[in-house]
């Protein structure tokens, strides 16, 4: 379980701002039943917990009263650095279930690609799923090796989920597929003009 500490915070709008500089990062965090509540987080923590957690995974926080689960909901990133500089999170309600976009992991070989010599054409990266926060995977695994030839495909509904998760993405949404590899046809150069029949 991915935990984050969080202290209140009184700095808001632009003075919040002067927190980067003593390694703090700006956040707030809400939900159904939880009034918006501006908060801090340490900028390295949250950077080490987002880099394994994603928007996908449940983290709880701590520091204010009774510990809170909550998703990653929203990171704003400073155009020049590509740092965040501001968090919103999400605070799920206990006993109800969460719709997030789960990345897919593609595994194996395509033997479409390997022997046939085609393309694997990746369609869609996550699948929407909805599920309990302790029931959410990090990741969905899609094995890419039933893609036997250019016929081939695998849609969001041939995709084996953990219990407890069922699919949103629609069934008939492809996820990946093998094409057949064509060669650029070389543009022919169209003929000189006739510079005799220009006056």
């Amino acid at each position: 379980m991915l935990t984050l500490s969080v202290e209140a915070r009184t700095a808001l709008g632009k003075k919040a701002r002067i927190l980067s500089g003593a390694g703090k990062l700006p956040a707030v965090f809400y939900g159904k039943k939880e009034p918006a509540t501006a908060v801090t987080v340490s900028a390295r923590e949250f950077d080490k917990v987002w880099r394994e957690a994603g928007e996908s995974v449940v983290i709880t926080l701590l520091g204010l009263g009774a510990d809170k689960e909550a998703l990653i909901h929203r990171v704003d990133l400073d155009p020049v650095r590509d740092t965040p500089r501001h968090v919103d999170f999400y605070v799920i309600e206990k006993g109800q279930k969460v719709r997030v976009a789960i990345p897919l992991e593609f595994t194996g070989v395509a033997p479409a690609v390997k022997e046939l010599g085609g393309m694997l054409v990746k369609v869609i990266h996550d699948l929407e799923v909805e599920a309990e926060p302790h029931d959410l995977p990090q990741a969905i695994e899609v094995d890419v090796s039933v893609l036997l030839n250019f016929e081939s495909q695998i849609s969001a509904g041939d995709i084996a989920l953990p219990t407890g998760v069922t699919l949103v993405t629609p069934r008939e949404e492809v996820v990946v597929l093998a094409s057949e590899a064509k060669e650029e046809e070389m543009e022919t150069a169209a003929p000189a003009a006739d510079l005799s029949a220009i006056e």
